[in-house]
């Protein structure tokens, strides 16, 4: 599988000529190019407060518009195109990435991810102008299961272990991270933990991760591209500068990520704790989700439901029974796979 990253300077709120500027980037891609990536709010700036409700459009109106600027540069050749945009869905704006498969000049979108975390602090103010996704969802493409987080999705741990435990083997990571913090060295704080997140994010799940970096400055403040892929082990294969637009291209050999898995189990150790760690009475879960997959209509009614167990003619005798789980049968099941599958 061949990708590429394009590592975009936008001119602040101008869609339409980013969007011609696009075509160029197309162009010098590589022929073999499989899957474009492009960063957040790739194609108007990030930092736009309220201008965003001027430049937020649907989601399959965006998908046409990448569809036609890739049809112009490199004609009817298929691709998949990854890109951040703000969206207006009816009247409500999110900051979203669009995964779109392009062929025959046509756009098909096969998935949408909202971001789910959006910063007010800082120099952010996201919230205060869009609102947040709520599901982290993956999907399926030609080359395997995927995932997308923007930014700071992937800064809280949960979000994409989720999206390992739900089958990802690719996590898109569009993004638009200003500098911030100077170290000892000299280098940017925020870099570093980028770095930090990334390959240890990859490594415990065994995924690639391909991160596109918004570069450039908006008001003063200097957006640290740096897009870079990230091997299932936590290497990063290659990486871009911090400054500079460019296109980044790697060649990804995908049976690397069960080499991975099989050498490091984290994910399968993961997926056998997985029931213990949700049934946990503690965990402010929603009472309406604390049911048992294998038959939620026997749940009890009320409020006091939640703390009981789904069904309590199972459970063992003894106070030591609270610590059980409420299928051992599949513990025992998770237990075995383990040392065969990897997750």
């Amino acid at each position: 599988m061949r990708v590429a990253l394009v590592q975009t300077k936008p001119l602040k709120g101008r869609y339409a000529e980013n969007l011609a500027n696009l075509q160029g980037a197309f162009a010098q891609a590589d022929e073999a190019t499989d899957l474009v990536v492009l960063p957040e709010a790739a194609l108007t700036g990030y930092f736009l407060e309220g201008a965003v409700y001027e430049v937020a459009l649907a989601a399959q109106r965006f998908a046409d518009d990448l569809a036609r600027a890739w049809t112009a540069a490199r004609g009817t050749r298929p691709v998949d195109l990854v890109c951040g945009f703000f969206e207006n869905d009816d009247g409500t704006f999110y900051n979203s990435a669009a995964y779109v498969e392009v062929a025959d000049g046509k756009a098909r979108i096969r998935h949408v991810h909202r971001k789910m975390f959006l910063p007010t602090y800082g120099v952010f103010d996201e919230e205060r102008f869009l609102s947040r996704g709520r599901r982290m969802q993956t999907f399926a493409t030609r080359f395997g299961t995927m995932a997308m987080l923007i930014c700071e999705d992937v800064w809280h741990a949960l979000v994409p272990t989720i999206a390992a435990i739900k089958g990802a083997r690719i996590m898109i990571v569009p993004s638009a991270a200003p500098g911030r913090g100077i170290e000892s060295d000299g280098e940017l704080g925020s870099l570093l933990r980028w770095r930090e997140i990334l390959g240890t994010t990859a490594a415990e799940h065994g995924v690639f991760i391909l991160y596109a970096g918004l570069t450039g400055f908006e008001g003063g403040k200097g957006m640290t591209g740096t897009s870079c892929v990230i091997s299932p082990r936590g290497e990063t294969i290659v990486s871009a500068p911090a400054t500079e637009p460019c296109i980044l291209e790697a060649e990804l050999d995908l049976r690397e990520i069960d080499v991975a898995r099989a050498s490091l189990p984290l994910l399968g150790d993961l997926d056998a704790a997985l029931p213990d760690l949700l049934l946990d009475d503690e965990l402010p879960l929603p009472t309406a989700r604390r049911t048992c997959s294998c038959h939620p209509e026997r749940r009890p009614e009320g409020p006091e439901s939640r703390d009981q167990p789904c069904h309590p003619e199972r459970r063992p005798e003894g106070l030591e029974s609270r610590d059980q789980p409420c299928h051992p049968e599949r513990s025992e099941r998770s237990e075995r796979s383990r040392g065969t599958d990897a997750g």
